[in-house]
């Protein structure tokens, strides 16, 4: 009876909402109403409102969308007997829905997400066995080594957990491929990763052909293991040693329960982040999905698979034959099948693993390219909008995770849009300069209101415009050609332990300085239309504005596609944990505290009286306690620098190890600490506000044009050929 009542009260609430909208009011009526609405939004918000509040500044701000939506509708659109004017209106008109229906879609699932799980689930006795899967297919052996050691030291019961390495790289059909350079190189990869697992007590697992990519690479896993639970960690990302405490007891709690997943944490920034200089200070890009939208989407049983960091049942992946593997993105479609056939999913807000980012624009735009295909084969194959078994707010999951990938086509749209009216003096937006502002002004500023609502200090004002621009321009081609062929698409691994050694621009940056010059052209034909035609200068200066706005974007994605030179893909991770040191041959220990650790080496201050220099390039031996049972006490390393220090000495050191269990005390010193992560994020999540948020990426924009405008002008520069010595005496 209650629920009834809840959908009458809601059903007449939103009549009254729609009658509202669409009385023919005034524009002086329209703008103290919204300027009421936005006044109420912002109290509500600046007093941090939660619960019913912030439905209802939420629903100020619905109200201002739909009041824009209206009028946009009935007012602005060319007459359809203009064809030049009423095809590019309409495209803009269909660019701006989508993103009402996003802004929609979003409302639903994050407007009031589940609050993060606090305790660590499940009874003692509880204790399934678990296989832990690690993919792998090109990656480093040192990389994998660090990966694998930390998955043996995940605290669990030995005998309930095995680690199994899943090498799609050396499969008989590479090993035996008709390129003799090839078929040696995955010979010799196929016996490097067997000795390394047979030395780390990991099981090694390879299979005949490359068939269906890390889905059928999966699924050979579960053909060959038998543990209750599956746990897949990509081959870049290593686990904490409480990953499986805080996700295995889920499962006793619901017998229809089909995965936990966990978010995924990053050591190193992503291209954008380390061209910007914004890691340490912005949250990352991947943070308004984890932090929020998968709490939003866990709410309604729609948390996703995201492809590792996660634990799944054996018995629901025997329902659907294993991983599916009709699309590039496995993981997503895997979720949705079983999601489907009644089984439930749960999101652990708790980063457990860290992992690595693409380092070059390049390789980023590859990953990106990938989501955005397989997300596309999802929408057209699987069709969840119509997927039988699935809730109604499920499928709105699903659609809002698969349709945010057409973000390309509107980004296009508005990126060029305002070239229409400033070159060719068409109109595709039927409406003058003030009710321009007093509509659209109005609906773009409650649209970023909301989303710093929604986002807070998960997302910066502007940021995720900036993210889909630079993706736009390359995934665009990449979402049509899919569309038009669904099953072209195939799974490429992204590159991950790339790094740059000196300063240049992308190899596929060309493209953002084209823009940016067309843009500035157009900035010119405003400037002068206003003068020659005083007339339409109204109309003239808020398109000028709107390709402004542009411009600053394609300005600061000069700065992304703007490499800066870094030696390393790895970042240094605070840990301070006590040690002992012993350089060269001396039998003494001095008392050591390990400050930081990266993948490659740390950083050591020796607290010992009276000790001498240390040389760069001595051997020392590290001996610290370690917190993973099974990890050796000591390892081998070498010093490459030495600074006196006031009371201690500070060494520089690099990882030496002779044996391959060594990495199980590596992996100890850098994964072991899962709060150390959790500690990162909280320092960088902070809400600057609209008004600060915006500063903030206007200068971070003005900067970052006059790097990438400096990167492009050395460029053109040709190379001076390097003089001999005997040129270079005679100089």
């Amino acid at each position: 009876m209650s629920k009834a009542i809840s959908v009458v009260v809601w059903a007449f609430v939103s009549v009254c909402v729609l009658v509202i909208v669409t009385l023919p009011v005034s524009l002086q009526t329209h703008l103290i109403a919204t300027a009421i609405s936005l006044v109420l939004l912002a109290t509500i918000k600046s007093l941090n409102g939660k619960g019913a509040w912030r439905l209802i500044a939420l629903g100020f701000g619905t109200a201002i969308v739909l009041r824009y939506v209206y009028w946009r509708t009935t007012s602005t659109l060319p007459p359809i007997n203009q064809p030049e004017n009423f095809i590019p209106g309409f495209l803009l008109y269909l660019a701006e829905m989508y993103s009402v229906v996003m802004l929609a879609l979003s409302l639903v699932i994050v407007s009031m997400p589940l609050p993060s799980r606090k305790t660590r689930p499940g009874s003692p006795g509880y204790v399934p066995t678990v296989d832990i899967f690690v993919p792998t297919y090109n990656e480093d052996t040192t990389l994998l080594a660090n990966t694998l050691s930390a998955a043996k030291n995940i605290d669990y019961p030995t005998d309930k957990f095995t680690v199994w390495l899943l090498d799609d790289g050396s499969t008989v059909q590479k090993r035996n491929a008709s390129s003799v350079p090839d078929a040696q190189a995955a010979a010799k990869r196929h016996e490097e990763l067997q000795k390394l697992c047979a030395d780390l007590g990991v099981n090694y697992l390879t299979r005949e052909r490359n068939v269906h990519a890390k889905a059928g690479n999966l699924n050979n896993g579960l053909e060959h293991s038998t543990g209750e639970l599956i746990t897949v960690f990509d081959a870049d990302h290593a686990p904490a040693r409480d990953f499986l405490l805080e996700t295995v007891g889920y499962f006793e709690e619901d017998e229809k329960l089909f995965l936990v997943q966990t978010p995924h944490f990053f050591l190193n920034p992503d291209p954008i982040e380390r061209n910007l200089r914004t890691f340490e200070t912005m949250p990352s890009e991947n943070e308004m999905f984890y932090g929020i939208i998968q709490r939003g989407l866990d709410k309604w049983n729609g948390a996703f698979f995201c492809g590792s960091a996660a634990v799944l049942r054996r018995a629901a992946l025997k329902e659907t034959d294993g991983f599916s593997g009709v699309s590039i993105t496995e993981d997503c479609e895997t979720a949705l099948a079983l999601h489907s056939r009644g089984w439930n999913s749960l999101y652990v807000d708790k980063p457990l693993i860290a992992g690595l980012q693409p380092a070059t624009f390049t390789s980023f735009i590859g990953q990106r390219s990938r989501w955005a295909q397989g997300m596309m084969q999802i929408l057209i194959f699987r069709q969840p909008l119509f997927r039988r078994g699935l809730s109604f707010t499920q499928r709105l999951c699903y659609m809002s995770s698969t349709l945010f990938w057409l973000f390309p086509f509107p980004r296009t749209i508005f990126l060029f849009a305002p070239l229409f009216y400033l070159f060719f003096d068409l109109q595709i937006f039927v409406a003058s300069g003030g009710e321009f502002l007093a509509y659209t002004a109005a609906y773009m500023l409650v649209n970023l209101m909301m989303q710093n609502f929604l986002y807070g200090s998960f997302r910066w004002p502007w940021i995720s415009e900036l993210y889909e621009y630079v993706q736009t321009v390359h995934l665009l081609p990449a979402v049509v050609s899919v569309i038009f062929n669904p099953s072209k698409p195939t799974f490429k691994v992204t590159a991950k332990d790339d790094s740059i050694s000196e300063a240049r621009l992308s190899e596929i940056s060309r493209p953002f300085f084209v823009i940016f010059a067309v843009l500035i052209i157009a900035m010119i034909f405003a400037i002068y239309r206003i003068y020659a035609e005083p007339y339409k200068a109204d109309v003239t200066l808020v398109v000028g504005g709107w390709n402004l706005l542009n411009i600053i974007f394609a300005g600061c994605a000069l700065g992304v596609v703007s490499e800066r030179g870094e030696k390393s893909a790895s970042r240094r991770i605070t840990v301070n944990r006590r040690c002992e040191l012993q350089i060269g041959d001396s039998e003494a220990w001095s008392p050591a505290t390990v400050e930081n650790v990266s993948v490659n080496g740390m950083l050591i201050n020796i607290f010992e009286q009276g000790l001498g220099t240390v040389e760069k390039g001595s051997a020392a031996t590290i001996r610290v306690k370690p917190h993973s049972a099974g990890a050796p006490t000591t390892m081998s390393i070498d010093i490459v620098r030495s600074v006196k220090k006031d009371g201690f000495t500070q060494v520089g050191c690099t990882f030496a190890p002779k044996q391959a269990i060594d990495h199980r005390l590596i992996a100890d010193l850098i994964f072991a600490n899962s709060e150390q992560w959790s500690e990162f994020q909280r320092a960088r999540r902070k809400n600057p506000g609209l008004i600060k948020g915006t500063a903030t990426f206007l200068a971070i924009a003005v900067f970052q044009t006059q790097r990438g405008l400096y990167y492009f002008f050395r460029s053109l520069k040709p190379e001076r050929p390097h003089k001999t010595k005997l040129e270079t005496a005679k100089s």
